[in-house]
């Protein structure tokens, strides 16, 4: 990108799924953009993005690290972010005692501690000229106890939080924050997440191009928080009034490695 005074877009794990979906919207809006994840994957969506006719440059970085962060960071070159959509994310399945510590590590890193730096850093520049949009892709999975996805929800459960007091926090500056709850979603998220083989992994799934026009809309009006698709907005409001050892259950139900319909 040559023009360094037109204000970007960023948005994080937009090689595939929800975050290059993300990507679309912004760029069919007239945004762009600066596009990140951990995968050489993320120069095809370049490419692909590059044909809706907005300037598109990608970079490929660890976003659980601070390193990572900082390089995605020095890529705008000091450009106005006029929007950011912190969707990097990993999801991590079978039960917590049986999982690998460094993918644990992994998952709690990219979720939260890379995302709450990012956010961070392009917030006080925000708040610096009192403009600016923020999306951050939670989940409703953060409205359960996760078994047999224990890491996981519990990442989701606290940027669902996080999402809504920094919302409130920013409330009276042109600063907004939005919380995208997705459901399960037809994206790689799943096979890299070792959750095949059960129920939620078999089971039909939302489509991430609705998934990510429904955040999008919701990020433009400056609305706190949006659930996709009706079905999980009913599950949600479920599981906020069940008991939690009710909703574990559920969870259980649908995670549990074997549940999948072979």
């Amino acid at each position: 990108m040559s023009d360094t005074t037109k204000p970007i877009a960023i948005v994080t794990g937009a090689s595939t799924g929800i975050g290059r979906e993300l990507a679309k919207e912004a760029a069919r809006h007239g945004y762009d953009l600066l596009i990140a994840a951990d995968e050489p994957e993320i120069e095809e969506a370049a490419t692909e993005l590059r044909g809706l006719g907005v300037k598109v440059e990608a970079v490929q970085a660890d976003l659980s690290t601070t390193d990572g962060v900082d390089k995605l960071l020095a890529a705008a070159g000091g450009r106005t972010v006029e929007a950011l959509m912190a969707n990097a994310g990993r999801g991590l399945g079978k039960g917590f005692l049986d999982q690998d510590w460094n993918e644990v590590r992994g998952v709690v890193d990219t979720n939260i501690t890379g995302t709450i730096y990012l956010i961070h850093k392009v917030g006080q520049a925000m708040r610096a000229r009192n403009a600016g949009k923020i999306l951050i892709t939670g989940s409703i999975a953060g409205f359960m106890p996760g078994s047999f996805q224990a890491v996981y929800n519990g990442t989701k459960s606290f940027l669902n939080s996080f999402s809504w007091a920094i919302h409130n926090e920013l409330k009276d500056t042109g600063v907004t924050v939005t919380c995208l709850m997705p459901g399960p979603t037809e994206t790689e998220f799943f096979e890299r997440g070792h959750l095949m083989d059960t129920e939620v992994g078999q089971a039909k799934k939302d489509d991430p191009a609705m998934v990510a026009k429904t955040g999008f809309e919701a990020m433009l009006r400056g609305d706190g928080d949006v659930v996709a698709g009706w079905k999980n907005k009913l599950q949600s409001a479920v599981a906020n009034v069940l008991p939690a050892a009710v909703t574990a259950e559920m969870h259980r139900g649908m995670a549990e490695p074997g549940s999948g319909k072979q």
